[in-house]
């Protein structure tokens, strides 16, 4: 698999977590926010993996800038990324709140009060999904984050995962079988589980139009639902203002197939359906995609 680089791994590290808490003490929200211009900066003019990651995104986003104003928008995509880093210690240092609109709560709690079974949560690295974990305790039901062990270190100190007054928990995708087993069983008993679907980092991907090109979206989540017999709710969130957040539930996709023959089609086309609400949220929300990766090399 060719090299990539973990943006927001390099972003998610305990230094980095104590630089922004320590400038939210001294400086305030606003204030700590002013100083990622000058952090931002460095990595823009230093760090070229990053640089050709997020470039990589704004030249198909917009397709009509020249090469100094997609140099501006990848630092953009620096800056924003950066506020949400700040804006998940405002939330969970006790520093202070954001209002947080939910969008297809309805929706969801009739999905779950139909059902015992649990579902998946597909998210991406847009908006800031951490905040949004803080929104899921509405529905009354354990999350679960199927992720790596060696990128959820700062990320499991930071939310409290695992706590005991925490309705958080982490599945390790290097268990068996990729925790597959693990998610099956908690979705049984009626519990929740987060997967990130936008980056396949070696896992196994098919294509889908992505901002006028092919790019290729990890299929796995939708298989698990299949096998699961759950839905699959598409949860992303935005920054729509200095203190307010936008989270959308409502889009829900149910992925079946009647035979292995069928499976391949029904697949790719959870996926396609899913690259779309990603274009939708690309168009929308244009510096809040935070993939960091090429999706438009097949990477597996």
């Amino acid at each position: 698999m060719a090299q990539q680089i973990n943006f927001s791994k390099k972003r998610g590290n305990q230094l980095g977590f104590w630089f922004f808490r320590t400038a939210l003490k001294l400086f305030g929200l606003s204030g700590a926010y002013g100083l990622l211009y000058f952090v931002c900066l460095y990595y823009l003019l230093f760090d070229r993996l990053a640089v050709s990651a997020g470039m990589a995104y704004i030249k198909r986003r917009f397709k009509t800038y020249n090469f100094l104003q997609r140099i501006f928008g990848v630092y953009g995509l620096f800056i924003n990324q950066g506020k949400n880093l700040i804006d998940r210690y405002y939330i969970h240092s006790g520093l202070g709140q954001f209002d947080i609109e939910l969008q297809g709560y309805d929706k969801i709690r009739s999905l779950l009060a139909s059902s015992q079974k649990g579902v998946i949560l597909l998210t991406a690295h847009v908006g800031n999904w951490q905040v949004t974990m803080t929104v899921l305790k509405q529905f009354g039901k354990t999350v679960y984050l199927l992720m790596s062990p060696e990128e959820n270190a700062a990320v499991k100190n930071a939310l409290n995962i695992d706590s005991d007054r925490e309705m958080l928990r982490i599945i390790s995708n290097e268990n068996f079988l990729g925790g597959v087993v693990e998610v099956m069983k908690v979705i049984s008993e009626g519990s929740l589980v987060s997967i990130m679907g936008d980056r396949s980092d070696g896992y196994p991907s098919t294509e889908a139009y992505f901002l006028g090109e092919k790019a290729y979206f990890p299929y796995g989540a939708f298989s698990i639902a299949a096998a699961a017999q759950c839905p699959v709710v598409v949860l992303l969130s935005a920054k729509t203002s200095a203190k307010k957040y936008v989270v959308d539930v409502s889009h829900v996709i149910f992925p079946r197939y009647n035979s292995r023959a069928d499976k391949k089609d029904a697949l790719n086309k959870c996926v396609r359906e899913f690259a779309g609400i990603m274009e939708d949220y690309a168009i929308k929300y244009p510096f809040q995609w935070f993939v960091f990766r090429d999706i438009w090399k097949r990477q597996n």
